[in-house]
């Protein structure tokens, strides 16, 4: 009953550029550049966001190749902390991050796609649930069916987003005038990097399949590394688009930023292609997040007797089936209470980001107490580039809570709750063990 060895490096790939691009390119430039004010400022934050992924890929890497299993920060906070601190992320995951992410990327689709078709009045909600229901239904099928829909989506959708950088090289080049709305404030470039990072979310994705990558010793940083960088020089060259047909300030007040990019040199169908971009796009979010997001709760199953259900592979299909069912369920659930795309985002964030700076630690832990460990894959320029990810990490958690607090407080109140009743359920369940 144990996953096996199906993931070729293509695939491995497709699972993070997929997962990567989601909405959040379509949907966060124009605050950024409001943010942000000038095309530097703007395309520096994205490269920023780039690099500080990128440290954190290079991390990644040797974690998730010196411990190739299932589960991908689950094992290294396990092995580093002790099982309460496995055991909290897999609860986070799967009672706030995950079914949150997949219900907001599956909200978005669902408002895309009764644009482009509505048969009744609450389309968006039904395409959402539908889109929640086919995927995991997909992945139940087999992890074979799961990869295969996720290579196809994101070829389709790296194609696309090429298509609308192609508009902005064709279409009459805008007045570079800076958006002096979007003057530099503190405030707003904390809230430009929260929203950077968020559409940056998911170049950590493979870990969690990696004991369902071939030759784990070369391709899951392969993997990692090429991922991160594509979608970093995919994000510039898009940007670039923008800014190149909008301006600045035309980013800045754009509502729906590649429609107005593309109308230029396709004013009759933009609004049309563009809708059709954005639901493939979110579509392969969708697909790559449940795939990637039930092997957490596996994980957490095979080790913790009160989710052993979700701790069940059926070897048949080739899938966590219980974990993908629950996960389904719980983001349907969410799908009907989903608010606002960034406070959404905003909601999520500081427990996001409090787990990334755990595992950038883990790593130096791990070398430590387990020193015989073979890491075929070391982090190049260490200790720099993970001092470098662990900096970003704590700068991004001290900025999302502090946004939250000034913004959202309320919400921050929430995701703590959530928090402290994984704890307290630990305790309850783990009263009789002695240590880690």
């Amino acid at each position: 009953m144990q996953p096996k060895r199906s993931l070729s490096l293509f695939d491995s790939t497709c699972i993070i550029v997929g997962i990567i691009v989601g909405a959040g390119i379509f949907e966060t430039a124009p605050t950024i550049a409001d943010s942000m004010g000038v095309s530097a400022g703007i395309l520096g934050m994205w490269l920023t966001g780039g690099l500080m992924a990128l440290a954190g890929a290079l991390c990644y890497a040797e974690l998730a190749t010196a411990y190739p299993h299932e589960g991908g920060d689950y094992t290294y906070l396990t092995r580093a902390y002790g099982s309460w601190a496995g055991y909290l992320f897999g609860w986070s995951q799967l009672a706030i991050i995950r079914p949150g992410n997949i219900a907001l990327i599956a909200f978005i689709f669902g408002r895309y796609a009764q644009t482009l078709y509505a048969p009744f009045r609450e389309s968006t909600v039904f395409y959402a649930v539908a889109a929640v229901a086919f995927f995991t239904a997909i992945n139940i099928i087999g992890t074979r069916e799961g990869k295969w829909t996720q290579n196809l989506l994101t070829v389709a959708k790296a194609a696309g987003l090429l298509l609308v950088v192609a508009a902005g090289l064709l279409a009459p080049r805008a007045e570079t005038i800076p958006n002096e709305a979007g003057a530099l404030s503190s405030s707003g470039v904390k809230l430009a990097l929260i929203l950077v990072m968020f559409t940056f979310g998911g170049w950590n994705e493979m870990a969690y399949v990696s004991a369902e990558v071939k030759h784990p010793d070369k391709n899951i940083a392969k993997a990692l590394v090429l991922g991160t960088t594509a979608v970093t020089v995919l994000y510039l060259l898009v940007n670039g688009a923008y800014l190149s047909v909008l301006g600045p300030a035309g980013v800045a007040a754009s509502e729906a930023v590649a429609v107005d990019t593309v109308a230029p040199v396709m004013p009759h169908v933009a609004a049309r292609a563009v809708g059709i971009l954005i639901c493939i796009s979110t579509l392969g979010a969708v697909n790559g997040l449940v795939l990637t997001g039930a092997r957490i709760s596996y994980a957490m199953g095979v080790d913790h007797p009160v989710f052993r259900r979700m701790g069940q592979w059926n070897t048949r299909r080739g899938a966590p089936v219980w974990a993908l069912l629950v996960q389904g369920v719980l983001s349907t659930a969410i799908i009907v209470a989903a608010g606002s795309f960034i406070d959404t985002i905003i909601y999520t964030a500081p427990v996001v980001w409090a787990f990334f700076l755990a595992t950038g630690i883990s790593l130096f832990v791990l070398r430590r107490v387990e020193p015989t460990t073979e890491r075929v894959f070391r982090v190049p320029g260490f200790p720099f580039t993970p001092c470098l990810f662990c900096a970003s990490a704590a700068f991004m958690l001290y900025s999302c809570v502090s946004y939250a607090l000034a913004h959202l407080p309320v919400a921050l109140a929430v995701v703590s709750g959530v928090v402290i009743a994984g704890a307290i359920l630990y305790a309850a369940t783990h009263r009789n063990e002695t240590g880690p």
